[in-house]
């Protein structure tokens, strides 16, 4: 467990869709509390599955178990080390636009009546302003995983890139998968329900409200950019190892990647 103190909050401009969830920065560590439900559980089991694909190392965010002290009150979440540099910041892609254009990315984006121009319109504009090359295969990276883990949200103030002090860019690596795995069990997702009617209630947020969608017309524009090799035995013993969560919690985890599994089978190797 770590004590964090008042100095060591965080607050930024990557607002998820269901409010502002405890963040902390301590000597190069960052860390989240769980806000709606199980969200540290989701940050460490997908990150450690990504390890197990074909991205490399450097393309995503390691998350590890954590319980925090704060005031009065012991959190349970996740923790990872900070990937920013000294005269480097992210820059989230609705403030980058703003910044650009003066007005929200977001509403451009859905001024487009059909989805399947959304997402070039979307690449051109952030290659436009950062100078990057490949940012559609980014995104089918993350519409990838976003789809297999049922992150609902990849909205544009939760996609970012980097920047630093010369105005140079660089891409992000793939962070803040907390929306994923149905943690939200306070609101949305209860652990009474059927897991398997919930999962179909889930939605993305980028281009559509489609996680299939979004990720065919990724596939069909940029084609597929990342496979998966781990197994139901890896999800299992990797879940084996977390005692911070209940039981019920670990099995809601591993159904709903285990049918994912079966959905996606051509993502794997």
């Amino acid at each position: 467990m770590v004590q964090l103190f008042e100095q060591d909050i965080r607050t930024t401009d990557r607002q998820s869709s269901k409010g502002n969830q405890l963040k902390w920065e301590n000597n190069g560590i960052w860390y989240k509390a769980d806000y709606t439900g199980y969200e540290g559980l989701v940050e460490y089991v997908i990150s450690h599955l990504l390890q197990k694909s074909s991205l490399a190392t450097d393309e995503f965010v390691l998350y590890d178990l954590e319980q925090m002290r704060y005031k009065e009150t012991v959190y349970k979440g996740a923790k990872s080390k900070s990937f920013l540099t000294d005269g480097w910041q992210i820059i989230t892609l609705e403030r980058l636009f703003h910044n650009f254009f003066g007005e929200s990315l977001y509403k451009a984006i859905y001024r487009i009546p059909e989805h399947e121009k959304r997402l070039p319109f979307l690449v051109n504009q952030v290659e436009r302003m950062t100078g990057l090359q490949n940012f559609g295969a980014y995104l089918n990276k993350l519409f990838t995983i976003d789809a297999f883990f049922l992150n609902e949200d990849r909205h544009t103030h939760n996609i970012a890139v980097l920047m630093n002090e010369k105005g140079e860019f660089a891409y992000c690596p793939i962070f803040d998968n907390g929306a994923g795995l149905l943690a939200d069990t306070t609101m949305d997702y209860p652990m009474s329900g059927d897991v398997y009617l919930l999962m179909k209630e889930s939605k993305a947020k980028t281009i559509c409200d489609s996680f299939d969608e979004q990720l065919d017309i990724s596939e069909a524009l940029y084609g597929e950019n990342i496979k998966f090799n781990f197994t139901q035995k890896d999800v299992r013993e990797l879940l084996e190892n977390v005692t911070e969560y209940t039981q019920v919690e670990k099995n809601r985890v591993e159904r709903i990647v285990c049918a994912q599994m079966n959905k996606y089978g051509y993502l794997f190797k």
